[in-house]
């Protein structure tokens, strides 16, 4: 659960920060009362936060978790 909550946060840091490369509108400040509100900040500390935790996600074995999507019969 932690890793959806981690990823979604990066997705919203990613499109703010695509919208602020190709509009120059930051998207979180706007919404959150501007970059130094702090409602943004905590925005901005949220996406940096799941950054570091999702970097775990690059050094994690998953093929323990791999189905091949069968089912068992009884």
């Amino acid at each position: 659960m932690l890793d959806k909550i981690a990823l979604t946060l990066l997705i919203i840091g990613g499109l703010n920060w695509g919208s602020v490369g190709i509009f120059q509108f930051d998207l979180v400040a706007w919404i959150c009362g501007g970059q130094t509100g702090i409602i943004s900040r905590i925005v901005y500390i949220l996406v940096g936060l799941s950054a570091i935790w999702c970097i775990t996600l690059l050094f994690r074995d998953t093929s323990d978790t791999v189905t091949d999507g069968t089912v068992a019969d009884s």
